[in-house]
């Protein structure tokens, strides 16, 4: 069995449906969810936020948020799930926003990566993971099975 297997198996029994909104992964959790035959009955859409614009237009981040901490931060990631449980309707959802690489992206070094948790009557959890310098398909890699972890979790 699979993560993904294991987190729509979890969140079938416990009457839960997820969306996802992604930057740095580009979809890889969408993906993974979908990979596993049946899941439509619990994965409900996934945002591929990559520009600053995009979390602003599809998912209602805040401008001043951007600018006060810059899109890979917790307050972002908080904002990204909330934004998504918000405009899917599903009753958890996931957040992910970071630096894959190659290299830092100003003073925020590679494999830096923020993630949100949002459900539905419950604050929001956020937190950062650094995976460091990976390489850029490792940095994804490593983020999409954390981001599962945390919906298992959820």
């Amino acid at each position: 069995m699979s993560l993904a297997f294991d987190v729509l198996a979890t969140c079938r029994a416990k009457g839960l449906t997820v969306a996802t909104a992604e930057s740095c992964t580009g979809g890889m959790v969408a993906v993974a969810l979908t990979d596993v035959a049946g899941s439509s009955d619990v994965f409900i859409c996934g945002f591929v936020t990559y520009s600053n614009a995009a979390k602003i237009d599809m998912l209602g981040v805040s401008d001043a948020t951007l600018d006060a901490h810059g899109a890979v931060s917790e307050q972002v990631a908080g904002q990204m799930a909330e934004g998504t449980l918000a405009r899917s309707k599903a009753t958890l959802a996931i957040s992910i926003t970071g630096i894959a690489g190659p290299g830092p992206s100003g003073h925020k070094p590679e494999g830096r990566v923020c993630f949100g948790l949002a459900k539905a009557g419950h604050s929001t959890h956020v937190e950062t993971v650094e995976f460091g310098a990976l390489g850029r398909a490792q940095v994804r890699t490593a983020a999409r099975d954390h981001a599962l972890e945390i919906l298992l979790r959820g």
